[in-house]
């Protein structure tokens, strides 16, 4: 960082900072005082602006330093090896090579939303510039436009998903073509927390005993196992291990299409409840016939819409619930698991994070003094507060547990240099104008 600093030996001041990689000391004649610091900084200020536009003049702030003929060798060979760089092609051209290039390595759901970015987002903005001419300034405003959009009601966490979506691109390019980036100081905007709203044991009870009895195991499925929507509507037969009571996650549905779990840590072995290896023996015989564990009456895979719409939504207000998104059923099952004290390595295992982190960011109100090891102690909570069938009971809500100078010297002639130096205009560019 750039300073101006009193040399020990001789109490006089000298310039500190960095130019063309190289750290430059240049020394003055002028005693330390508020005064000569004062008038120093804002020839530093100068200085850092102009080697930032890239049109510092080493010479004329140093003109007798020992370091010129150094720093001029260097602008040479930088100024030739600048010239020698490859072209770059616009952002739009190159932008298009590299998604078709990346395709095969994403999802299917990736690619859709990428393509939405790029095409909608990145494109319109950047297209026409050569991707290694895109300053930072240039990533900065976009990202100014890009909040304003919709009236200003666009999340933060979208247009990080643009930048990061930008970032990958022009990495990738800067990789390719030898230039350095402009985005790597650009730090993510701050996303508002996300607030879970998990369904209480009560309502759980209340829920799987009032939907219709062909959507029942597909509830009790959901709320404990903590399955995302897409692994429950693509999960088959085949990946129903009854001998050991274990799910595994090997695929989802999404969107028409089945296709490989959100990451490598999505894919795992989810323990099974007696609940649910009792509500999976019974399903067994009532549907087989696609292969998928739970189907429309035609085999086919559940229509998300029509379960949320003739089902969810329905069953939610029948019961004077406040409503939720079903994926609420994942944060449920986390959150049982950790009010009954289960271990959070092994609940983390269930859900498929790759270490408790995210279980603690997301849940640290619902952890209790934990002590179990396994999936036993949900299984006191599920005996002693659900029971299937008419008359069903609901217990009381158990209780929660919580994480238990001086100025007299004569400098006038070194003075008279900084001050006339200050007094001059700002650099002049090449048009005769100053900046």
């Amino acid at each position: 960082m750039s300073s101006i600093r009193v040399r020990s030996e001789t109490k006089q001041l000298f310039f500190d900072f960095r130019y063309r990689g190289m750290r430059c000391r240049e020394q003055t004649a002028l005693p330390d005082n508020v005064r000569n610091r004062k008038k120093l900084e804002t020839v530093l200020k100068r200085i850092e602006a102009e080697i930032t536009l890239g049109q510092f003049d080493y010479a004329r702030y140093f003109p007798n330093s020992t370091m010129l003929e150094k720093i001029q060798r260097v602008e040479k060979q930088q100024a030739i090896a600048q010239s020698m760089k490859l072209a770059t092609p616009s952002f739009e051209e190159f932008a298009r090579l590299w998604f078709e290039q990346m395709i095969p390595s994403w999802r299917q759901a990736t690619v859709e939303s990428y393509r939405f970015y790029l095409e909608k987002r990145l494109i319109p903005y950047f297209g026409k510039m050569d991707v290694g001419e895109i300053s930072k300034s240039d990533i900065m405003q976009f990202r100014l436009e890009a909040s304003k959009l919709n009236n200003g009601t666009l999340k933060p966490k979208t247009v990080n998903k643009y930048i990061k979506l930008l970032k990958m691109i022009l990495t990738e390019a800067a990789d390719r073509y030898d230039f350095t980036p402009r985005h790597l100081n650009i730090k993510a905007l701050k996303e508002d927390k996300v607030h879970i709203e998990p369904f209480s044991i009560e309502e759980v009870n209340k829920l799987i005993n009032t939907v219709r009895p062909d959507w029942q195991a597909y509830l009790i499925v959901r709320f404990f196992t903590g399955l995302r929507t897409g692994e429950i509507d693509g999960l088959k037969w085949e990946n129903i291990d009854f001998e050991r009571r274990q799910i595994l996650v090997r695929e989802t549905f999404s969107k028409g299409r089945f296709e490989y779990t959100k990451n490598d840590g999505s894919q795992r072995e989810v323990d099974m409840s007696k609940l649910v290896y009792n509500t999976l023996i019974q399903h067994l015989g009532k549907n087989q016939k696609s292969g998928l564990v739970f189907s429309t009456r035609d085999g086919s895979p559940i229509n998300n819409a029509n379960f949320l719409s003739r089902v969810w939504r329905p069953l939610l207000a029948l019961l004077s619930i406040p409503y939720r998104r079903p994926y609420q059923t994942r944060h449920t099952a986390a959150t049982l698991w950790l009010g009954a004290g289960e271990n959070p390595t092994w609940i983390a295992k269930q859900l498929g994070h790759a270490n408790t982190e995210m279980l603690f960011k997301v849940y640290g109100r619902y952890v209790p003094n934990l002590t179990r090891q396994d999936g036993s102690a949900v299984e006191k909570l599920i005996a002693s507060n659900i029971e299937l069938g008419q008359g069903a009971f609901i217990s009381l809500k158990p209780d929660q547990r919580e994480l238990n100078q001086t100025e007299d010297n004569d400098d006038s002639g070194s003075i008279d240099f900084w001050d006339h130096l200050l007094n001059q205009p700002a650099y002049q560019n090449q048009s005769g104008g100053a900046l």
